[in-house]
């Protein structure tokens, strides 16, 4: 965490230029680079998402990924600069539906995908717990990410553990789906871009109230 006087530029999908000011900058441990003012609770005002490459100069950072994408913030006065280790795992508890939608769909992942199977719940990376890991009929490796609502965050946050994933050799190659009761047109948008596969379910069905026909949509 450093606390400076600081502007950035940013390049990729679109260009932003951020005034001179007094920052917040955040280098997260799996490669996440975030800066932040006083304002705008958890959202920061320029942020690259891993995996990220930071190079660190006298005077700037320059932090690109293989997207192309590259954030450049340049160092005018150091205030603070310190380093801190947090803990990586999630920590927060599932609320009740994240956690009877994750239940029920280990026990019936056919709702995700016609020949899904269940390897295992919390599936442990170096960054955090994939929700349900699966076997695809084809013997392919699934993570599953479950939300109560499927918004960006939650394809922000299935993107990283993939990348993580994608370096096991035991379960390369893997692919990602994004599984909730409702997934918002913006977090359809960015997960297709990517790859990755959603699916609503209907926590009724599951429940056996309803006709358990999925709704899939996956790439």
């Amino acid at each position: 965490m450093v606390i400076a006087r600081c502007s950035a530029t940013y390049q990729g999908r679109l260009s932003s230029t951020l005034a001179s000011g007094v920052r917040l900058i955040m280098v997260k441990a799996d490669g996440c680079v975030a800066l932040h003012a006083d304002i705008g609770a958890y959202k920061p005002l320029n942020w690259m998402n891993a995996p990220n490459t930071v190079t660190e100069l006298d005077d700037r950072w320059v932090v690109t990924n293989p997207a192309g994408e590259r954030l450049e913030i340049l160092l005018e006065e150091i205030i603070q600069d310190l380093v801190v280790p947090l803990d990586t795992e999630r920590g927060l508890t599932m609320d009740g539906v994240e956690r009877e939608l994750q239940q029920l769909l280990a026990e019936h992942p056919d709702h995700i995908e016609v020949g899904l199977t269940t390897i295992v719940r919390e599936f442990r990376t170096d960054i955090g717990p994939v929700d349900i890991l699966c076997r695809d009929a084809s013997g392919g490796s699934v993570a599953v990410e479950i939300k109560r609502i499927g918004e960006i965050d939650g394809v922000e946050q299935l993107t990283r553990y993939l990348e993580r994933m994608q370096r096991d050799p035991e379960l390369v190659p893997v692919r990602g789906i994004l599984a909730a009761t409702t997934v918002r047109p913006q977090a359809r948008v960015l997960a297709e871009s990517r790859g990755i596969g959603w699916v609503e379910v209907d926590l009724a069905s599951l429940r056996g109230e309803e006709d358990p026909t999925p709704r899939l949509f996956a790439l």
